[in-house]
Parts: structure tokens; C-alpha cells; sequence
């Protein structure tokens, strides 16, 4: 598929990775509509020049309204993300209700090109570095579980309904913009109390950061040249960075030397997975390889992170 040439949706793009591959795409010549419902994006993070349908995709005519039939994909990256959300059942049926709403209108209007945003939490606690044919899929987060539920429905149109289809499978995703993770939190901790730092978990946990400008050209890449009814490609990177190594980093941004304190246990909260690495061997056969490695990725964040947040 030439992205170049396309006119595209991008869902949840106000969020993180939908406002920069809104901005690249429209940076390559495509004509770019974003539909968002901003309860986490903000407006002035979808770019200039992107038609902005303010959205919600858990409502049908909202869907209806952002999918027409001149599109020649969807990318959907509109998701409730949070890992430990306190309303199991509403980020499973809310998650999943927005790509069905999603696929089921491409369907009605002839739209048959979707691209999506999974996660590595559908792995659940698998061996590292896990690649894409590992099974059983075993989620230990309702996050995760509703990710996989969203595999199966694009699974089914994909196959039967004639949709091609690219899943994502991301390590943690990280650079300006993005609230709501370690990164960001650190530093708003550290920036109310440079003293001290709290950490969840051990401080041991350990997980593979992706600078989103990487995020967002390998997803353009996978999609002009793999051409499988469904192509599922993990995007992260061959390094992992502690979450204490975070805590060193983002203090050292900051100029500060706090002393850490731990809340203990392996994991930082109910259903996270404490050591994270994928397989990147798939996307490097397909020509693509990361430039910047997780603790830089974390430092660069970092960085940019507090020119945005510290007044």
C-alpha cells in the first residue's frame, strides 16, 4: 500500500503515537482525518492541515460520521490504555466495542485497509524475546485480555471479510506528549519533591522503551510492503532499561539525587508483566531496524518530557 498516495483516519489521533503518524503521514503527501474524543489528547496535538472529527468510537454514529467510504484505510489507535484501570469491565467491553464499531462500518462502506495498535501484554509472562508464533497467548491484565479479543475480531474480518490488516504488537512507547507513564510520572514527582522517589514494585522491572518518531516509520514501513490478509509484527527494541535505571535517568535530566524508596513485590501493580522483550527478528527480515535503543529512547523522553511538564 503506497501511504504516500492515501487518504487515511487515524483513531485517537490527539493521543501519543496517532499525532506523530498523523503528522508524518501528512509529511509524506497523504490526507490525514483524525477522530478523537479528547479524554486524554488535547486538540492542539492533532496536527495542522488534518481534518479533526471530534469522536467517540464506543458510538456508532460517531463512527459513522469519522468512517466514510472515500477512505483507503483506518488506522485505529484509539484505546483506553490504562494498564490498571479500575473498571475491568468497561475498559474489556469499551476497547472492544470501538474496533468492532471500527471494522463492522469499514465493512458496511467498503473500506478495507486497517491498521491497529495491540500490545505486548497479550503475551501475558512468556519467555524473552518473544516473537510473534509464541503461544498459548495468556494476558494477565483485563488491558491485555481485551487486546486480544480485538486480535480475533480483526482475525475474522481479515480472513472472511476481505479486510487486510496490520496488528501491532508495541513495546512501551515512549516521547513528548505522553502522560500517564513512568517517564512523565517521575518527573512530576520529582519535580513536587526532588528529595525523595517513590517506585512501585522492586525497582527490577524490566521492559523495552521505543522512541515514538521509531514507532511510527516502522508502522508506515510494515504497511507499504507486508501484504498478508493479516500481518502481525511486534515494534520494540533489542534493549530493555530497569525502572530504577528510569529513576536514575530521568533524575539525572533533572539535576536532582533523590533516595528511592520501593513498595516491594516483582511487579508494580496487578496484572503487570515485570520483565518485557519482544522479538524483533520479523521486522528486521522486512527491512527495518531501530536506531535508537531503550535506555536512550527513556533519555531523550525524559528530556524533552521536562521541557514540557517542569515550569
Amino acid at each position: 500500500m503506497n501511504l504516500a498516495d492515501s487518504r487515511v483516519l487515524v483513531t485517537g489521533g490527539a493521543g501519543l503515537v496517532g499525532s506523530h503518524l498523523a503528522a508524518s503521514l501528512l509529511d509524506r503527501g497523504a490526507t490525514v482525518r483524525v477522530a478523537d474524543d479528547l479524554s486524554k489528547g488535547t486538540r492542539d496535538r492533532v496536527p495542522g492541515g488534518a481534518e479533526f472529527v471530534k469522536a467517540d468510537m464506543t458510538d456508532p454514529d460517531d463512527v459513522a460520521r469519522a468512517v466514510t467510504g472515500d477512505l483507503d484505510a483506518v488506522f485505529h489507535f484509539a484505546a483506553y490504555t490504562d494498564t490498571n484501570y479500575d473498571d475491568d469491565r468497561a475498559l474489556f467491553e469499551e476497547n472492544t466495542a470501538m474496533t468492532y464499531n471500527v471494522l463492522e462500518r469499514m465493512r458496511e462502506v467498503g473500506v478495507d485497509r486497517f491498521a491497529f495498535t495491540s500490545s505486548s501484554t497479550v503475551y501475558g509472562e512468556a519467555p524473552r524475546p518473544t516473537p510473534e508464533d509464541y503461544a498459548p497467548l495468556a494476558p494477565i491484565s483485563m488491558y491485555g485480555s481485551a487486546k486480544l479479543a480485538d486480535e480475533a475480531l480483526i482475525s475474522t474480518f481479515a480472513h472472511s471479510y476481505g479486510v487486510r490488516s496490520w496488528v501491532f504488537r508495541f513495546a512501551n512507547i515512549v516521547g513528548p506528549r505522553q502522560r500517564g507513564n513512568v517517564i512523565p510520572d517521575f518527573i512530576e514527582k520529582l519535580d513536587e519533591d526532588p528529595t525523595e522517589l517513590e517506585i512501585l514494585g522492586d525497582g527490577r522491572q524490566e521492559k523495552s522503551y521505543m522512541y515514538v518518531s521509531e514507532c511510527v516509520d516502522a508502522i508506515q514501513h510494515v504497511v507499504e510492503q507486508a501484504d498478508d490478509d493479516l500481518n502481525v509484527y511486534n515494534l520494540g527494541t533489542r534493549t530493555t532499561t530497569s525502572v530504577t535505571r528510569i529513576a536514575d535517568i530521568v533524575s539525572d535530566e533533572l539535576g536532582v539525587d533523590p533516595e528511592y524508596s520501593y513498595t516491594g513485590g516483582d511487579r508494580g501493580w496487578t496484572g503487570d508483566v515485570p520483565k518485557m522483550r519482544l522479538s524483533i527478528e520479523k521486522l528486521s527480515a522486512l527491512g527495518w531496524e531501530p536506531s535508537i535503543e531503550s535506555d536512550a529512547a527513556v533519555r531523550r523522553s525524559a528530556r524533552e518530557l521536562i521541557d514540557e511538564i517542569v515550569s
